[in-house]
């Protein structure tokens, strides 16, 4: 497996992360879970954009990932 595969690996497992803490942080009624919830998928969100900007540059770098 490629660092391009694994970059774009882990960014699929993050975006499913992210998508499951923003539907329990919409679910939970007590205030404080949700805060952290939100943090949370925050923090991830920002841990998402600078794996793009990696896979950006991979694909800069190495052509023949792009798209892979």
């Amino acid at each position: 497996m490629t660092v391009s595969s694994k970059v774009k690996q882990t960014l699929a497992t993050l975006n499913g992360s992210e998508a499951t803490l923003r539907l329990y942080s919409l679910q939970e009624r007590d205030k404080e879970a949700k805060a952290i919830y939100t943090e949370a998928f925050q923090e991830i969100n920002k841990i998402k954009i600078d794996l793009e900007k990696r896979v950006g540059s991979i694909e800069f770098q190495e052509p023949q990932y792009k798209g892979d």
